[in-house]
Formats: C-alpha cells, sequence, structure tokens
C-alpha cells in the first residue's frame, strides 16, 4: 500500500459518489481464510511489452507558417471534439534576474481577457462547452489547452490567436494589480501545505546563483511587485510571439482544414524575438549538503535530491526505471525494506524529474512517528548502494516497463492527452515521435544500464534535507498586498482591428453509448458500455457500503478493511500483488466514497483475463494476516496524525459533525479515515467481519467500460465472479432514519497557528437527496458558486484578490445532501471573506438572481461541453455509477441537453431559494487564531475556538 496524505482535492473526491479514493491499495479476507498467508499463487502470464509498445501511435501532420508557427494536426474522428493546445517554448528558467515569476504571471494574465475580447478568455470558453481548460507553467515551457465541440473550433482559434497577437492593450495596471494579488495567494495556498517549503530550499542549495533551474516557478513575490507595467509588456513581447510557439490540433479535424483556419487566424500575427531556451549545465555539489528544517508535520521526512541529466540524453530513462525500481512501484525495494519488512517509514517514494536540460532525482521516506531516523537513514543508504552496486533484476525492469507503457497507453485516450504529447515532443525535442523513442527505450533497457546510469549520477555528493516536527522557521511571505508603489506610465497600446469573433455553430447533442447488461451465474450484475478509443479496459466492483457504513464506534473500520484487501490476497504476499499488477501494466484500486465502497480494475485488454483473476483473488480471498493488521493499523495512526497538519482535512474532520450530528451515517469525517482509538480497537476477526458484512456478491454491482462486446467481458468476469457466493453471516444495513438537526449560523475556528492562509469551510444540510432530480439546482450553483466565473468566486479572486480559487458545492450524496462553501483566503481577509460570501449569497437568493447572460452561458457551456466530458472510458465508468448510485436511466446524459436549453432563470432562482439558506450556515475557519479571531468577533455571529482535533 502506497500511503497518500488527504489533499484538498481527494477529500472533494471522497464526497464525489463516483470515484473510490482513500485507499490506494488493501486487503481482507474470507471468512474461511487463515491468519498466514498461504502458498504463493503461480505467476499470471502477461503479454509482452513490445506487443504494448506497438499499439501505441499518432499519426500526424506539419506545417509552418510563414510567421514561424510551428502547427501540428492529428486526426481523430472518435468524437466532434478538438483539441487546441498552444506550447510556448518559454518557463521559469528563462527569466532573468529580478523578473522571476513573469512567466507564471503571464498564465494568469492571459486569461484575462484580450484587445478584441475585453472580457475574461474563461468566460468565453466556458460558452463554448470547452472541457479541460487550463494553463500551467513550468520551469521550461508555459502551455495553454482545451478541447472543444468542433463548431466551436473556429472560435477558439479566435481567441487563442487574439491572446497570441493582440493581448497587451488589455494588460493595464488594474489587470496587472489584481493578478500579482492572485498569484501571491497561489503562493500561500502552496505555502500553507505540510513540507509546503522544501522546494524552495532544495532548489536554493541544488543549484549555483544565477542558475537557471534555481528559482520556482511561482517566481519572486518581490519581483513581480517591483515590476512595472512596460516592464511585464516587454516580457510578453520578448516571449510569445509565433515562431516561439507549438500549436497542435488533435481530434475532430483534418490538415487541410487546418492550414486554412490557422492562417486565417494566426497568419497575420508578426514574428517576435527567438527565444532560445536557457542553457543550464548539470551541477555536482562539491561536497554533501545536509539541512535539517522544521514545519508543523506529523512526521520526520527525509529527502535526498541530486541534479541529472535531462529528458533527451540517453541517461533518462535508465534514471526514471531505476528511480521507479527504487521507490516508485508499489513494490519498489523501499517500499518492501522500510515499510513492508522493518516499518520504520510510513510513506516512500523516489522519482526522475525529467525536465528539457536536465532532471531532478529525488528520494523520500517519511519516518514512522517516533522512529530512529538516523536508522532509517542508514538503512536507506544500504538499500540504494545495494541497488547501485548489484543493479535491478530483469524482472524489476520488465516491470516498470510495462507499467509505464500500459499508462501511456491510457493517457492517450484524451484527443487532448494526444496533443500534449505531440507538442513536448516538438518543443522539447524537435520530434512529435519523441514518445516513441522513449517507449522504445523503456522496451530495451537493460538491467545494467540502469546500474551503470545510477552509479554515475547518484555516487555524486547528495543534497539531504530533513523535515522535522515543529515551529516552522521564519520565511518570506507573499506581501498582504501588492507594494503599491506608484506605477511608471507605460506607453499607449495602438490596438489592432480584427474581424469580428467568429460564433459557434451548432452542436449536436450528445451521443452516449449504448448502455448493456447481463447477470453473472451467481446473479451479479454488469452494466457495461463500449469504448475503442484505446485497448483498456475498466472495471468497478461496487458495494453499497462506504464511510456510512462504519459503526459510531468503529470509525475508519471500512477504509483500514479495503487498504487490506490488497496487503495479502489469493495466495500471494503484499509485495507479490504489486509484482503481478506491474508484471500485467494492471492499477487494482480499492476505496470508498460516503456512499460505495469499491474495487476497481484498469488493464489493458491484452491482459485482460489474468488482470480480473488478480482482482478477483482481491475482492474475494483477502488475507487479513496478523502483520499486515498490525503495520496498516500503525500506518492508519501516522496518517491520522498527518492529517490533523494539513488544512483541507482538518476541516473535512471538523464540519459533517457539525451539520448533521455525530449519530448520523454522514456525520464522520469525510475522509473515511476514522478516529485513533477506533483504529487502534480494530483486529483481524473484526476486520475479516467487516468485509464479510459489506464486501460480497449480494450487495456488489460490476460496471464496466472496454473495447471487447459484453459477451466476452462477461465470460471473462463469469470465470472470476462467477461462482463467488455470500457467507452465512447477515449483510450489513445502514439507517438514514435520524432527523438532521437544525442548524444556524455559527463559526468553528480552527487554530493552526502560522498559517499564512485561511481555509473557509462551510455550508449547510438541504432539503434534497441525490436521487432527486438535480438538474435544475446543478444549473443555477453554476452561476452562484461552481463555475470559474460564479458569482462568489468573481468577487473573492477576480474582483478583490484574495483568494487563488473559491466554490460552493452541491456534494450529492445519495441521501442528505450537503452544501459546501470551500474558500482558502488570506489570513488578513478571513473576516472580510466571510462577508462578502454571506453579502453574494444574499444578494444571490434575495432579488440578484441569474442573469440573462448568465443563463446563456451556463446553458451553452452545460450543453456544448457534453461530448468533451465523457470522452474517455474513466468518465463513461463514472457515469455509469453515478447513473446506478442516484437511480438515474440509462440515457440520462442524452437527456441533459434538451432539459437544460429548457430552463429559465425564473426556474434557476426559485430552485436555489427553496433549498440554499445561508442564515443556516455552519462555518469551519481553519487559520492562525491569533490573527484570524479578532476579524471574526466582528461578524456578529458566535465564534468557537477549538484547538485541532
Amino acid at each position: 500500500m502506497r500511503l497518500r496524505l488527504v489533499s484538498l482535492a481527494a477529500i472533494m473526491a471522497v464526497i464525489a459518489p463516483a470515484a473510490p479514493v482513500f485507499a490506494a491499495g488493501s486487503e481482507p479476507a474470507p471468512a474461511a481464510a487463515s491468519a498466514t498467508l498461504p502458498v504463493q499463487a503461480a505467476p499470471l502470464q502477461a503479454a509482452p511489452v513490445a506487443d504494448l509498445v506497438a499499439r501505441v501511435d499518432i499519426p500526424w501532420s506539419r506545417f509552418t507558417l510563414d510567421n514561424g508557427l510551428t502547427v501540428l494536426v492529428h486526426t481523430d474522428r472518435k468524437a466532434p471534439v478538438v483539441a487546441v493546445s498552444i506550447w510556448y517554448n518559454v518557463g521559469s528558467k528563462d527569466e532573468p534576474q529580478g523578473s522571476t515569476g513573469f512567466a507564471h504571471l503571464f498564465e494568469h494574465l492571459m486569461f484575462g481577457g484580450s484587445e478584441n475580447n475585453p472580457g475574461s478568455y474563461l468566460q468565453v470558453m466556458s460558452g463554448v462547452g470547452a472541457t479541460s481548460l487550463n494553463g500551467t507553467t513550468w520551469f521550461d515551457r508555459t502551455n495553454y489547452f482545451q478541447t472543444v465541440p468542433t463548431p466551436a473550433l473556429e472560435t477558439t482559434l479566435f481567441m487563442e490567436s487574439d491572446r497570441m497577437g493582440y493581448l497587451l492593450g488589455q494588460v493595464g495596471q488594474p489587470v496587472l494589480d489584481l493578478q500579482r494579488g492572485v498569484v501571491q495567494n497561489e503562493k500561500r495556498q502552496r505555502d500553507n501545505q505540510p513540507y509546503g517549503l522544501v522546494q524552495y530550499v532544495q532548489l536554493e542549495n541544488l543549484f549555483p546563483e544565477g542558475h537557471p533551474y534555481r528559482h520556482s516557478a511561482i517566481g519572486s513575490m518581490a519581483d513581480l511587485d517591483a515590476a512595472s507595467l512596460e516592464v511585464v509588456r516587454n516580457w510578453f513581447r520578448d516571449n510569445y510571439g509565433p515562431n516561439n510557439a507549438v500549436l497542435v490540433l488533435s481530434g475532430d479535424i483534418d490538415e487541410a482544414t487546418a492550414r486554412t483556419l490557422v492562417d486565417k487566424y494566426f497568419g497575420a500575427i508578426p514574428r517576435g524575438p527567438v527565444n532560445e531556451p536557457a542553457q543550464a549545465a548539470v551541477p555536482t555539489l562539491a561536497a554533501p549538503i545536509d539541512l535539517t528544517l522544521h514545519d508543523r508535520v506529523a512526521n520526520t521526512r527525509i529527502t535526498r535530491s541530486w541534479v541529472v541529466p535531462g529528458l533527451n540524453d540517453d541517461q533518462a530513462v535508465p534514471l526514471s526505471v531505476g528511480a521507479s525500481i527504487l521507490g516508485g512501484l508499489a513494490s519498489s525495494r523501499l517500499d518492501n525494506e522500510l515499510v513492508r519488512k522493518d516499518q520504520t517509514a510510513v510513506s516512500v517514494s523516489a522519482s526522475n524529474a525529467a525536465y528539457h536540460r536536465l532532471g531532478i532525482f529525488e528520494i523520500n521516506v517519511d519516518v514512522k512517528p517516533g522512529g530512529d531516523v538516523a536508522a532509517v537513514n542508514a538503512r536507506l543508504d544500504q538499500i540504494l548502494a545495494d541497488l547501485i552496486a548489484n543493479g535491478p533484476t530483469e524482472e524489476e525492469v520488465a516491470r516498470v516497463a510495462t507499467s509505464y507503457v500500459s499508462r501511456r497507453i491510457q493517457g492517450l485516450e484524451q484527443v487532448n492527452g494526444k496533443a500534449s504529447v505531440l507538442a513536448e515532443g516538438q518543443l522539447y525535442s524537435g520530434d512529435p515521435d519523441k514518445y516513441k523513442t522513449e517507449l522504445a527505450a523503456y522496451a530495451s533497457v537493460t538491467p545494467a544500464q540502469v546500474r551503470d546510469a545510477l552509479g554515475r549520477w547518484l555516487s555524486r555528493p547528495a543534497l539531504n534535507i530533513t523535515v522535522e516536527p515543529g515551529e516552522r522557521e521564519a520565511y518570506t511571505e507573499a506581501a498582504a498586498t501588492p507594494s503599491g508603489a506608484a506605477p511608471v506610465p507605460a506607453a499607449e497600446i495602438q490596438r489592432v482591428a480584427r474581424d469580428p469573433m467568429p460564433q459557434v455553430g451548432q452542436v449536436s447533442d450528445l451521443d452516449f453509448p449504448t448502455v448493456e447488461r447481463a447477470r453473472l451465474s451467481n446473479g451479479i450484475e454488469v452494466v457495461y458500455a463500449r469504448s475503442t478509443t484505446v485497448p483498456v479496459t475498466r472495471v468497478a466492483v461496487e458495494f453499497d457500503a462506504g464511510f456510512a457504513a462504519d459503526k459510531p464506534d468503529a470509525l475508519g473500520a471500512q477504509s483500514l478493511m479495503l487498504d487490506l484487501m490488497d496487503e495479502g490476497a489469493g495466495g500471494r504476499t503484499a509485495a507479490q500483488l504489486a509484482e503481478e499488477q506491474e508484471r500485467l501494466g494492471a492499477s487494482i484500486n480499492l476505496g470508498a466514497s460516503m456512499d460505495r465502497s469499491a474495487a476497481s480494475l484498469t488493464a489493458v485488454t491484452t491482459n485482460l483475463a489474468p488482470s480480473l483473476a488478480l482482482l478477483s483473488d482481491v475482492v474475494r480471498r483477502p488475507t487479513f494476516a496478523e502483520g499486515e493488521v498490525g503495520r496498516l493499523r500503525a500506518q492508519r495512526i501516522a496518517a491520522l496524525a498527518s492529517e490533523k497538519t494539513n488544512p483541507a482535512a482538518i476541516a473535512a474532520r471538523a464540519l459533517p459533525p457539525l451539520l448533521y450530528g455525530e449519530a448520523s451515517p454522514y456525520g464522520r469525517s469525510f475522509t473515511g479515515s476514522g478516529t485513533e482509538a477506533a483504529i487502534t480497537g480494530l483486529d483481524r476477526a473484526e476486520l475479516q467481519a467487516e468485509h464479510d458484512t459489506w464486501i460480497r456478491p449480494d450487495k456488489a454491482t460490476i460496471f464496466v467500460v472496454s473495447d471487447l462486446p459484453l459477451a466476452e467481458v462477461t465470460a471473462q468476469l463469469n470465470t472470476a465472479f462467477g461462482d463467488w457466493t455470500p457467507p452465512s453471516t447477515a449483510a450489513g444495513t445502514k439507517s438514514f432514519a435520524a432527523a438532521v438537526p437544525a442548524t444556524t449560523g455559527r463559526i468553528v475556528l480552527i487554530d493552526r497557528p502560522q498559517s499564512p492562509q485561511s481555509l473557509i469551510y462551510g455550508g449547510q444540510v438541504l432539503p434534497l437527496t441525490g436521487t432527486d432530480d438535480l438538474l435544475t439546482i446543478n444549473t443555477a450553483n453554476a452561476v452562484l458558486g461552481t463555475d470559474f466565473l460564479s458569482r462568489i468566486n468573481a468577487d473573492l479572486r477576480e474582483t478583490k484578490g484574495w483568494s487563488y480559487g473559491v466554490r460552493g458545492n452541491i456534494n450529492a450524496l445519495e441521501h442528505q445532501i450537503p452544501y459546501i462553501v470551500n474558500a482558502p483566503v488570506q489570513a488578513n481577509r478571513t473576516g472580510e471573506s466571510i462577508t462578502a460570501l454571506m453579502t453574494q449569497y444574499q444578494s444571490f437568493l434575495g432579488t440578484q438572481g441569474v442573469t440573462p447572460a448568465e443563463l446563456t452561458r451556463t446553458i451553452n457551456g452545460n450543453t456544448r461541453g457534453l461530448a468533451g466530458s465523457y470522452e474517455t472510458s474513466a468518465q463513461l465508468l463514472g457515469a455509469l455509477r453515478s447513473n446506478a448510485l442516484y437511480g438515474r436511466p440509462d440515457n440520462y446524459q442524452e437527456t441533459i441537453a434538451s432539459r437544460t436549453r429548457a430552463l429559465t432563470t425564473e426556474q434557476l432562482d426559485a430552485a436555489a431559494r427553496a433549498a440554499i439558506d445561508p442564515s443556516k450556515f455552519v462555518w469551519v475557519v481553519v487559520g492562525d487564531a491569533a490573527t484570524v479571531r479578532p476579524q471574526l468577533e466582528n461578524l456578529g455571529l458566535p465564534v468557537e475556538v477549538r484547538e485541532i482535533q
């Protein structure tokens, strides 16, 4: 099991029922299983990795405009969507001293509108139905991407070309100041996480002064603060010309159409200066560096890192393979030795991050609380020295290769995924087929090559950083507000008139795959949809259980039982189970939402039969060995301690009982991790009983999306699960009969000292259930709370600049559903932020409801984006599972467009006003009480201060 600390995204996913989240692998056992592991089962047979490599192909064509813009086109007619991905050959490594953070700043500025679209880029793109819409900045590049319906392609190309060639007239002083504030809050949000300051220390010590990779992409807030408008504009002029970019169109498009459209919209943009990516040597430390930091963390983390060659070096693949063997695979040497055998670490990892000019090889070990850090360091030295001296085995190398190729195949299902692969190859290597070279390297790499690469690069002095629990050392935080220095006047931009933005053509309604059903010989229902885009099969064996199945005196039992299910099953140990998955290129995950528990499999279809056999063992024949129970129990207790250091987890533990009451099945932590007292008391017999009660065929449904026809899938499922019979014990039941307690406005402040940011996490239980028709209220709440352009995010992020992002979500549980506001804000604006949120809710639910423009934008976005929202087999599988959970018809997704188009502003307003009542919101605030409490006490709401529990 690879232990994961709880993130905000994971917590929200736990609330969303379609995706199991908590456990990354675990094991239970049937009633007849013994407490010791049986004889090891025979290895399963996998297809050769070369067969998998042969299946990976992305045909492309390339042309270049007269202004230097490189264009790649990949045709994929599976759905009426096109991915538009543009990669600029500029990243943080290209920033000169005094201008750090500029590339990242422009990632934000380029979403703020352009000369011929003076509003928000996101506002237009949301209306055209864009999905996968975002931008990112890293050391080597800045990229922007979206997947749009084919009839919206011209609009999208107009928008992308307008911000490439006609941006600066829209970048005035107010826009610059606002986005600097947003970037500051992004930095606070990152810094506020446990271990959030390590990267700064790592880069400053790995690289000498003046090295291009020495500063993080987030940059220096002081540099951003000091920059004048003209300096910022000149950075754009120097780096964002068409000759410094790669545009990829992937999907329902051909080269001839692409040539016409790209020339129409981009052809008139003049060339800019040529940016030659900064050269960067691979430095070697003169001697080992040992640093000790302190942070408000639950356990000591050991980090070791070296600078190594970049992605175009022939050492990159052997180093990455070595990293996977050391600490990347679930069966890695560090996992097997430190986590499973010695049990001195609760989590380990190793990775080789290969960038354009160089890479960073990094090892992380989270020491078991109270453990001997020096002893773990010494043991780490031994394990690493052995791998360097003797190299890996052929079998280890083959498992890494198969796992890597399997992930590559899965990543090519989205047209945007293929666009990214092609763009990266062109930008960094001048070859869109670079991925083929990399796949061939993985398929042919030898143990000797891995040994030699590790010996050459990891025998050099390392940077050793130890982060110990304690009070954080002082560091330079982002300023409370931009400096306020008098702006320097900038030259007026001469705008260039363009033809009007093209209108979006008629977007056809979604054609959802036909849903078919079958039953196994024992009666388990199979719900199936076919997807032939990639040779991958996804299976979810789902059970009516979830975190809500926990008894009040055994919170965390369900998730711990799931965690144990792949820690020994079917005659295999945890390490052997991990090895089998890697050998097959398969991934088995166990986890739960509040309402359902599931065992999920993703497999290359070539290896489906043996992968299903492995899944069957994990589900039906977990071992629950005494030693594994004790080890996982100790890891869970360590994870609970870590949750108490994470703002999102602290809030997710505190809010549910305040909303539902502790007696409700929903009145427990959204993380599902339980309590230390409950976990300590769980033994093997109780976990075995938990499995027999909930993980059984009479509570199961199997959901499948595959490129194989249903008959073939059903036959293989019958072999794996058809003879499974329920145990003699009674199946579990859940009761939601207890009334939800009435709530009134109040604030619970949880003191987390030294927090540069506060997390506001509040809401109410709505008078609705997940099985109600929520389409109308969800559409209304898109305007109010969920969209990037929602009222609350537009106010706190885009107008006030107090947050990196705010959301208000209707979390569709099966029974009573909560409305939850999630607002990380800068600490000195906490009280004002709650006031601003309340003002927005009261205004919207009062007289300022949905406007006609908001209605049009939301209807267009929610209908035009459907094809992109159900593009992948994972998305299809999620839809099958949600429809079953909420009692929806099989054709539910196909009804969304027509039903949404029929909505009126009056219906949206009425639905929101009937359900949401901000006077009933209970607010949990996680932040530094010394800074925050005086702000909250002026709001007129009762304030209770608590310690972290």
